[in-house]
């Protein structure tokens, strides 16, 4: 017997708009956006991707499940590193195809390489200098990757 879903299908603009009920649009690929915030300062943490699965098991857990799209599998925050995100509130977007996560970062860090944020680095507007220099906008990192991950490069997108 299969699990009981979560959410329902899209029926109507009205429904998805304006209904109580969840009915989430995956894009052509199987996924949503997801923005996850710091509960406590609203700090932007990361932007990643949930596919169905990473839904259900963060409805379900109440920790941060993303998929990976680098790795090509569900990613559960933490796992590796033990910087678990606890869902504090969790949303969904007037159309139901973003999701807006607010956790609580136990470890104090959220990005792979070491940085609270993924979001590290501030580009400059204004300027028609190239190449554009980004401005870091951390100064220390809260871990050391390579102690945390070992030796392995991250298999980020390049």
């Amino acid at each position: 017997m299969s699990e009981q879903k979560p959410f329902v299908s899209r029926v109507s603009i009205e429904q998805v708009e304006e209904g109580r009920q969840l009915a989430p649009k995956f894009d052509e690929k199987g996924f949503l956006p997801v923005v996850t915030t710091d509960a406590a300062t609203g700090e932007v943490l990361m932007m990643g991707v949930m596919n169905e699965d990473a839904l259900l098991q963060t409805i379900k857990t109440g920790e941060a499940h993303y998929w990976s799209r680098s790795r090509k599998c569900l990613w559960h925050k933490g796992a590796t590193s033990g910087l678990i995100q606890k869902v504090v509130e969790m949303r969904i977007d007037d159309d139901q195809d973003a999701v807006w996560l607010r956790v609580a970062v136990h470890g104090g860090a959220s990005c792979h390489v070491g940085y609270r944020s993924c979001f590290y680095r501030a580009v400059p507007t204004g300027s028609e200098a190239a190449p554009l220099e980004l401005d870091f906008t951390e100064a220390e990192k809260v871990f050391d990757p390579v102690e945390v991950y070992g030796d392995a490069p991250h298999p980020t997108q390049l």
